[in-house]
């Protein structure tokens, strides 16, 4: 469509030249004394035209010549640009490619070409992002290759490339240096350095999932429990693991807590520092209280502790189970009847179950009812499966021939006992 509006408007100023240029009378004349010169007026305007476009075509050629010096140097300027990005292109290649030699070299050669730009004063985009990319690249390939000097001589060159006082853009590739340069010292097994390194990140950079990331392997790393289950939380809302490896961190990191305990002081701060939802954790919660017990700590604290598992009993696995009936064994004493009711409501929930028999005959021989204990512990060893539950079954059966004077019976007692 564009072209037959074209040939349509050629054919118009065709036929407009025809109809003026061919009936076009006038004459143009020009005194030289001593001469006279007749001219048409279509010769006149036809010089003009001519003459005007030679005048323009003159200029322009001037002009042109007169810029090829400039346009010689812009081009040899993009030669060297060019240059120079390829050699930064050829070191990320290399670097994610393992050839850390290479990356290292062609790092090396973009900074050579950044330099020689540098000193023609040449206006660069993003010069100093690309220089800081290019001593980054240097850095991560030395720190591959072992060369803790020429990584700590880069990384400080990069930081100084970008300034005191970064643009935007610039301040997030600090951030970036700053968090690559936490992992090295990770590598390197400096967990105290990379936790400096961390700290020094602004509060929006140190809440990253990267950057939280690293932070829970250096705190583990320098035993920081405490900082590792914070760090693990925010990990855990930002969804940066799934619900059952969330859980399964808070956990191990909430028992290694309890665990750095000395005294029942200590352990008491500790388990105040876990949230509800971790003290509702049967492994956590049965550590808590054998470790309490471990300590010489008070009895009732560990029942206290011990309760919200209890509640879960009928959701409990079978090792969390024995690790519960354990503890309470080592918990419960002489005026524990609440907990003897306790024991026998859930015998009434679950009337099969052999720990739930050993652990009220555990109860009713604290209280010293020795009838009741007995029958207890002659139906939980019938059901007994675990070694240690049923071994103890029959520790305890044999603890009570004895007092009841029956020296064969303690005998053979004792004897399954050690049988396991």
């Amino acid at each position: 469509m564009r072209a037959a509006l074209w040939f349509l408007a050629l054919f118009g100023i065709a036929v407009a030249i025809a109809l003026f240029a061919g009936n076009n009378q006038g004459t143009v004349t020009i005194f030289w004394p001593p001469w006279r010169v007749d001219l048409s007026l279509n010769m006149v305007l036809m010089l003009i035209f001519i003459g005007t476009t030679l005048f323009y075509a003159a200029l322009r050629g001037l002009s042109t010549l007169r810029a090829l010096p400039r346009q010689a140097r812009r081009w040899r300027l993009q030669q060297k640009e060019r240059a120079m990005h390829g050699a930064m292109l050829d070191a990320m290649a290399q670097l994610l490619a393992g050839r850390f030699v290479r990356a290292r070299k062609s790092a090396l050669k973009a900074l050579a070409q950044e330099e020689a730009l540098a000193l023609t004063d040449a206006a660069i985009a993003h010069r100093q992002q690309l220089r800081t990319l290019a001593h980054v690249a240097a850095a991560e390939s030395s720190h591959a290759l072992q060369d803790r000097s020429g990584r700590s001589e880069h990384l400080a060159l990069a930081l100084e490339a970008l300034g005191e006082h970064p643009d935007s853009s610039g301040q997030e590739l600090r951030e970036g240096v700053q968090l690559r340069s936490a992992r090295w010292l990770l590598d390197d097994r400096d967990a105290e350095a990379a936790l400096e390194r961390l700290a020094a990140l602004p509060q929006g950079a140190s809440r990253r999932t990267l950057a939280l990331r690293t932070r829970l392997k250096a705190a583990r790393l320098a035993g920081r429990t405490r900082d590792a289950l914070e760090t693990t939380r925010l990990l855990a809302k930002h969804r940066a693991f799934s619900p059952e490896v969330a859980t399964t961190l808070v956990r191990t990191l909430a028992i290694a807590l309890l665990d750095e305990a000395r005294d029942d002081a200590q352990l008491g701060a500790a388990w105040q520092a876990l949230e509800t939802a971790e003290r509702r954790m049967p492994d956590v919660a049965i550590r808590a209280a054998s470790h309490q017990i471990e300590l010489g700590g008070a009895s009732n604290q560990a029942r206290l502790w011990l309760q919200p598992v209890w509640e879960q009993y009928g959701e409990l696995q079978s090792h969390q189970t024995r690790k519960l009936v354990l503890a309470l064994e080592a918990t419960l004493g002489e005026q524990d009847h609440h907990w003897l009711g306790l024991i026998e409501a859930q015998q009434r929930l679950h009337p099969r179950d052999p720990c739930l028999h050993y652990l009220a005959g555990v109860a009713c021989m604290r209280l010293s009812l020795w009838g009741k204990a007995e029958q207890s512990f002659a139906e939980a060893r019938q059901g007994l499966t675990e070694p240690t539950l049923r071994a103890r079954a029959w520790f305890h059966l044999a603890e009570l021939a004895e007092q009841r004077g029956d020296k064969e019976a303690a005998s053979a007692a004792w004897k399954r006992a050690a049988q396991g």
